[in-house]
């Protein structure tokens, strides 16, 4: 199948004002959105790049240190770049709730509406409130507002907000308890309208779609596409990254890359073949850096700057091809490696029971390895419960099947949200009168009960381990740590409740997520620079909250593959680099998963992956 890239995608043709790039982790949205947002600048626009995601790493694509404030781009004149820090955005909204009380409010009273304004959803909503003002005339010095979000699972909560919080506020005279006074969220109506009208404003805004040529992207592509139209945001297209195409017809690896991509995009779904469409190749090189982000979408620049890599790696190799190069270090065996998945599932079992986290940043492959070790467990004699916290929840359409000894769940969120609200109502309800029941109703209805409901689900998976193996496939970075800050928090509130009780001994999640013994953390990359650069900073997170990762897990090597296609050759260069890098000391142990021919979907390819050749 012959791809036909054009000059310019067609979105950079007539762009909307507002450009928003969402999809599965891992399918190359912040390349695509600084890329767009580069090209737009060199045209002579204003634009600001704007990044919702907690996890980004726009800071190493474009080499500066990001910040809550709109910060220029060295040697990209007309760009600016602004992150969403949720905890500056959070201390910034308590700052205005607090505001909003007036000099009346006694010392007392502060103390206890900061005491509420504490918790992750004052967290989510306070970065919503950020978010929702660069649609709003707080950006109007930039011509474009691009917008590089999270995954898609907490895209969709991000834009659902509007629509959930203008409908809470639209009877409540009162605010929710767990945002502060009345004042405090009220203040934020004018907004929520103001981002939902912008949202679904095709003639202000645009959301591309990213996907790759595979399946579970795709997938994921179908689902939010749909999830949009119901929010009433029809203005979408679709952009499909990596295309790859073998040049050489002897290459079996390189066919068999090509001809996976060609069945996917085959089988597109209706809803997404009917929006308007660009597809961009598959590049030599990893998009760090202006000159590799400004050939991404540009083919002659793309391949300019590829011969220029080539050319490098030829002098580094002393006098030999760049294919060559790479062919050689191919056939070098992997740094640190102690194995595949079946010697990690191994190591695993000895310990009879505990927690077991999968994380990394999206599109990694968390998913499968998850499942891949459930299995592994379970085929040494073990009961495991392998659940998710993924929004986009992908568990069952990679199992494909059930196992006898394997218990497979979901923290569902609006499952769980209903259940703890049900919870609260039957244990406050007795003691309270007809309107103070509605009144208490009407709080637990508003969007952030979805966090505290998600947290208490967690903290019950992760009470199970004391007796079993649980395998947790985490949400992808940013979301876990958001999770993760309201384990902290809940610790911290915790320890004060009990301080001064003696002889009082409390266990909170926290806790066990930092004892070794107890639980172990399993870190999944890609062998390219952003993945690994992700889980290592992932990696440093934990280590503050005193967790020690276990074991790094490198997903879809392809050293081995034996190709001698130019573009994976010149791919199979970088990954030696990242190797080397894990090498330097960010990983105590690492396993190797090889890249593969087949997808790891259903029971017999994902067992395949945990026993031993």
């Amino acid at each position: 199948m012959e791809i036909q890239a054009p000059a310019a995608p067609s979105f950079l043709q007539q762009p909307t004002r507002h450009l928003f790039f969402t999809g599965k982790g891992g399918v190359g949205k912040t390349s695509l959105s600084t890329a767009t947002a580069l090209a737009l600048a060199d045209g002579g626009k204003r634009v600001l790049l704007v990044s919702t995601d907690a996890a980004s790493n726009l800071d190493e694509m474009l080499g500066i240190t990001l910040a809550n404030a709109p910060t220029p781009v060295p040697g990209a004149p007309g760009l600016w770049v602004l992150n969403i820090d949720p905890d500056t955005a959070a201390e910034s909204y308590r700052r205005r709730v607090l505001a909003q009380m007036g000099a009346a409010a006694s010392d007392g009273e502060r103390a206890t509406v900061r005491e509420q304004l504490s918790g992750a959803c004052t967290t989510e909503i306070a970065s919503f409130d950020e978010f929702a003002s660069l649609l709003s005339d707080d950006s109007s010095a930039y011509d474009h507002v691009v917008f590089d979000t999270a995954p898609t699972g907490h895209t969709l909560r991000l834009l659902s907000l509007p629509k959930a919080w203008s409908g809470f506020l639209e009877d409540n005279d009162r605010g929710a308890s767990c945002l502060g006074p009345h004042s405090g969220l009220k203040m934020q109506e004018a907004h929520f309208k103001a981002a939902l009208a912008a949202l679904g404003d095709a003639a202000r805004t645009t959301i591309v779609l990213v996907t790759r040529p595979d399946k579970g992207a795709i997938n994921e592509a179908e689902h939010a596409c749909e999830e949009l139209r119901a929010l009433g945001v029809d203005n979408q297209r679709l952009v499909v990254n990596g295309v790859f195409q073998a040049s050489d017809p002897s290459d079996a690896v390189a066919c068999a890359i090509a001809e996976l991509g060609r069945q996917a995009l085959d089988a597109l779904p209706a809803s997404l073949r009917a929006l308007p469409q660009d597809r961009v190749p598959l590049r030599a090189f990893d998009t760090v850096g202006l000159p590799a982000l400004r050939a991404l979408l540009a083919p002659a620049a793309a391949a300019d700057h590829a011969a220029e890599l080539a050319a490098e790696l030829a002098a580094d190799s002393a006098g030999g091809s760049a294919a060559a190069s790479a062919a050689s270090m191919a056939t070098a065996e992997p740094v640190l490696s102690q194995g595949g998945l079946d010697a990690l599932a191994d190591q695993l079992a000895a310990a009879g029971h505990g927690l077991i986290m999968v994380m990394g940043k999206g599109g990694v492959g968390k998913t499968t390895v998850a499942a891949a070790l459930a299995l592994g467990l379970v085929r040494r004699g073990k009961s495991v419960h392998l659940s998710t916290t993924d929004p986009a929840a992908h568990l069952a359409a990679t199992l494909e099947g059930e196992v006898p000894g394997l218990l497979v769940g979901r923290i569902d969120p609006e499952i769980e949200t209903q259940r703890y609200i049900d919870k609260i109502m039957a244990a406050k309800s007795p003691a309270l009168n007809e309107q103070e029941r509605a009144l208490l109703l009407e709080d637990l209805q508003s969007p952030c009960t979805q966090e505290v409901a998600v947290f208490h689900a967690f903290s019950k998976v992760v009470g199970e381990a004391r007796s079993a193996f649980v395998v947790l496939d985490t949400a992808p970075t940013g979301h876990s740590l958001l999770l993760m800050d309201a384990t902290g928090a809940y610790h911290r509130q915790m320890v004060r409740e009990f301080a001064g009780h003696t002889g009082a001994r409390i266990v909170t999640p926290l806790m066990r997520l930092q004892d070794a013994s107890y639980t172990k953390i399993i870190l999944v990359t890609l062998p390219e620079v952003t993945p690994v650069s992700q889980a290592a900073a992932l990696q440093d997170d934990l280590r503050r909250a005193d967790i020690q990762p276990y074991a790094w897990v490198l997903n879809k090597s392809i050293l081995a593959s034996g190709t001698h296609d130019p573009v994976l050759a010149a791919r199979m260069a970088g990954e030696r680099k990242q190797m080397a890098r894990i090498a330097g000391g960010l990983a105590e142990r690492l396993f190797v998963l090889p890249w593969r021919s087949k997808a790891p979907v259903g029971v017999a390819e994902l067992s395949e992956l945990v026993t031993a050749p």
